[in-house]
């Protein structure tokens, strides 16, 4: 497959956040997310910014319709540092709302289309949104106003009754004066699952975007002329950073893909002359299996990033051999690491495809024991990572703060090793989770929603292997009662986001097996799971 030579900017070190964390920075670099936008309307004003479905907008385009939706927010009354809740899927209407927070200095927290009710209750009232900007469509899902007393404005992406028209306020007024704000100031808060079932809201810092958008344009050489294709959630720390900000950085080109379906993502790709994409293997996979792929001209694809999960060795051959030019890149990162921490150097893949490549040249990372102490290279252990792009915290959380954040390094829960060439390997996971095409899903989460079905009387989460998604979510499910397999996923189903909710039961009258400490041993019910499977 194809490589290049990476350029990185000129670094120093600084100090920022409190406490007071030294930290590897980019030297010249933007201060805002606002400056990205500003940047490229004065250098590629013309440039096609925004691409979905029939609407395409340039910069400029795109930065008028922010200047009228900034201006009708601030006379409604949004003030800098209030936070605007975002319950948006995959539209141009979500990039127009990120700028137009940005430009007011307010907070944008972006809260998934799969969420449920109780979920969005929990995040709405905790962040204090005084927002909420909706797809229509998912109007049914929202907390009543009863519920949720500090949501000021509710505004509909169509018609919808009891909320403002998104539409209604693209005015004649225009705001083009940007709010000022300090480069560590919260621009966006990410609700990120915790073990404690309850969501953490990472607090995504300009500084942390920037270095992020940054590593990615050096990595990947990204520039003016690339078109990019958002086919993961833009709600998702990828689809923010790896897709929106990173592009507005390079004043490329989004192509916006409202679902992925891999016949439409193969057919935009050819239209739009696609160059670069991060989405998940599975989505990698997904097409390779039509039946045409190779009909299609994708000689424009030059970087094609994934992350989430390792890219099986049958898809990067496939790849290769249909598409010499491209250059397959894996990513790791986390929403507390604003995306990437670690990203593997162009044409290593094939060679080290065992691991999640290096660490990003503003990453500092280590790996420790169960003390905290640095092992030696080559040994299992915990996966610390520290960097201008580690957020400061998790938003009036500063429990979990001080339980997760140590001298600036962000315990990331993944055990895994550090070699001798700097490439890092993810061996395990500390934290009882699942991984569904990307998607973490925290098993405690999910058993504490099955926990309060009358007739289950214990549960255990475990994942159940897929070809395509790595990971779907199986449950083991002792009841006190006769219920249904059907009857437990609807219950979830009302209170879960979809990816969340369990795809099959092991049910039964007997009590799940544990071991002389009582705790559940999830390996055994593992091991019963693939037995019947046949694994």
């Amino acid at each position: 497959m194809g490589s290049f030579n990476v350029q990185w900017p000129e670094q120093q070190t600084e100090l920022h956040f409190s406490p007071p964390r030294e930290l590897r920075c980019f030297t010249h670099r933007p201060r805002s997310l606002h400056a990205l936008l500003e940047n490229a309307l004065a250098n590629h004003a013309d440039n096609t910014a925004l691409v979905c479905e029939a609407q395409r907008l340039s910069y400029a385009a795109l930065n008028h319709r922010v200047a009228q939706l900034a201006a009708s927010w601030q006379q409604l009354g949004v003030q800098p540092g209030d936070r605007i809740a975002l319950l948006l899927g995959n539209r141009i209407e979500f990039v127009l709302c990120l700028l137009a927070a940005t430009r007011l200095g307010a907070i944008t927290v972006p809260l998934s289309v799969r969420e449920q009710t109780p979920g969005l209750h929990y995040m709405l009232t905790h962040c204090a949104a005084v927002m909420l900007v909706h797809e229509a469509t998912l109007a049914g899902v929202l907390p009543s106003a009863n519920d949720l007393p500090g949501i000021r404005w509710r505004i509909s992406v169509g018609a919808c009754d009891g909320a403002l028209l998104f539409d209604e306020l693209l005015t004649d007024q225009l705001l083009t004066q940007a709010a000022a704000v300090n480069e560590e100031d919260t621009a966006v808060i990410l609700y990120t699952s915790g073990t404690t079932g309850r969501p953490k809201g990472a607090m995504l810092s300009h500084l942390g975007i920037i270095h992020s958008c940054m590593h990615y344009q050096a990595g990947m050489n990204l520039g003016p002329g690339d078109v990019s294709m958002a086919a993961v959630p833009l709600s998702h720390v990828t689809g923010l950073v790896a897709l929106i900000t990173s592009m507005l950085l390079v004043a490329g080109t989004l192509v916006i893909l409202p679902a992925f379906k891999a016949p439409l993502f193969l057919q935009l790709a050819q239209q739009e002359r696609m160059t670069h994409s991060l989405m998940v293997p599975a989505m990698y996979n997904l097409c390779l299996l039509q039946p045409d792929f190779a009909q299609f001209d994708l000689s424009h694809w030059r970087i094609g990033a994934y992350g989430g999960a390792p890219m099986p060795v049958a898809s990067i051959e496939a790849l290769a051999a249909v598409l010499p030019q491209l250059v397959l890149m894996n990513c790791y990162g986390a929403t507390e690491t604003t995306s990437p921490a670690t990203m593997m150097p162009p044409g290593m893949t094939a060679a080290h495809n065992d691991t999640v490549g290096r660490a990003l040249v503003c990453a500092d990372i280590k790996v420790v024991d169960d003390e905290g102490q640095t092992v030696a290279a080559g040994e299992m252990g915990e996966i610390w990572i520290k960097g201008p792009m580690v957020v400061s915290g998790y938003w009036h959380n500063p429990e979990a703060t001080a339980q997760e954040f140590v001298d600036g390094y962000w315990k990331s829960g993944d055990m895994g090793s550090l070699d001798a060439q700097g490439y890092v390997r993810i061996l395990d996971r500390k934290k009882d989770m699942l991984n569904r095409g990307g998607y973490k899903i925290y098993c405690i989460e999910v058993e504490n929603t099955l926990y309060q079905h009358p007739a289950v009387v214990e549960c255990a989460i475990v994942g159940k292997p897929c070809p395509v998604l790595g990971e779907r979510v199986h449950a083991f499910v002792s009841v006190r009662e006769p219920v249904s397999a059907a009857d437990l996923t609807a219950f979830c189903q009302s209170r879960l986001s979809r990816e969340k909710v369990p795809e099959s039961f092991t049910l039964s009258e007997l009590a799940l097996p544990r071991n002389a400490n009582g705790k559940l041993m999830k390996r055994q019910m593992r091991e019963s799971l693939l037995a019947t499977l046949g694994a």
